[in-house]
């Protein structure tokens, strides 16, 4: 099932592997499915069936001119999941893929969804306002996409290494995954790539928490300069009582490369509880 028409026939790219209980991983801005790479692989092996799948305008999906909105996420993620037939399933969602899973539980409900685990997600809300101070500015976003505008691939690069912590002492990826992350970023239309920035940094999901009723896991790096912790993931857990909230100390925004084993040890833990 390499492609599905969208709702609106935007045509979505989808990965569908293994057998058993299926995970369904949401991949962050302003990469694919396929950064996935290192926790697909441990839970295929763990015994579970994992689907991954392009956001609009990303990847190999549809490159559509419009609905980079969080409604029009939503509504692709029940029809990846209805296309896929994923029932019991688990929803984990990086960083902005993190609205994607409480909007479409907000939209549609449980009925298909047993858990959920977001990581360094930008879920409850990360723009900074007078009822948010811990946010981020909002001219912080305008300066990406100035950025973008005028040389989207020097962005790319230097966001990537921002992206995965790596400095002047820290490098905690090697070249060639750093030049993987480019390469999966610049398939992404720059419409997408802009507009998906006033998506992630100006969505308000406080009011969509009240959806997240199942088994809810919350992972987040101490060291996250993407999408810092104490709005995001620390405001989640005060939320959101019931939700397990796993600090990574040090970690940057990319843990899932970063950190890969820790990542998919908690991921597994929590999936098998």
């Amino acid at each position: 099932m390499p492609m599905i028409d969208g709702h609106d026939g935007a045509p979505l790219h989808i990965k569908d592997m293994g057998k058993g209980q299926p995970v369904v991983l949401i991949h962050g801005w302003p990469l694919t499915g396929d950064m996935w790479e290192y926790q697909s692989l441990a839970l295929i092996e763990a015994g579970y069936r994992v689907i991954t799948y392009d956001r609009r305008g990303f990847g190999h999906s549809g490159h559509p001119a419009g609905g980079y909105d969080y409604d029009s996420f939503a509504d692709d993620l029940a029809d990846v999941l209805d296309a896929a037939d994923a029932r019991d399933a688990a929803l984990v969602g990086f960083s902005m893929g993190g609205g994607e899973v409480v909007r479409y539980l907000a939209r549609r409900g449980t009925s298909r969804v047993s858990k959920v685990a977001l990581v360094s997600s930008v879920v409850p809300y990360l723009l900074r306002d007078d009822s948010n101070p811990e946010g981020v500015d909002r001219s912080v976003f305008t300066g990406m996409q100035e950025q973008i505008r005028k040389d989207r691939f020097a962005f790319l690069g230097a966001f990537a290494q921002q992206f995965y912590g790596v400095g002047w002492v820290t490098s905690p990826v090697s070249k060639e995954l750093l030049d993987w992350t480019f390469a999966l970023a610049i398939m992404a239309s720059p419409k997408a790539t802009l507009d998906c920035i006033d998506a992630f940094a100006a969505t308000d999901f406080r009011d969509d928490l009240q959806a997240l009723t199942c088994p809810t896991l919350v992972i987040h790096g101490t060291a996250d300069k993407t999408v810092p912790i104490e709005p995001t993931a620390r405001t989640l857990a005060r939320l959101v009582p019931h939700a397990q909230l796993i600090e990574y100390d040090g970690e940057p925004h990319g843990l899932f490369a970063t950190a890969p084993e820790r990542l998919n040890a908690d991921l597994l833990a929590f999936l098998n509880a």
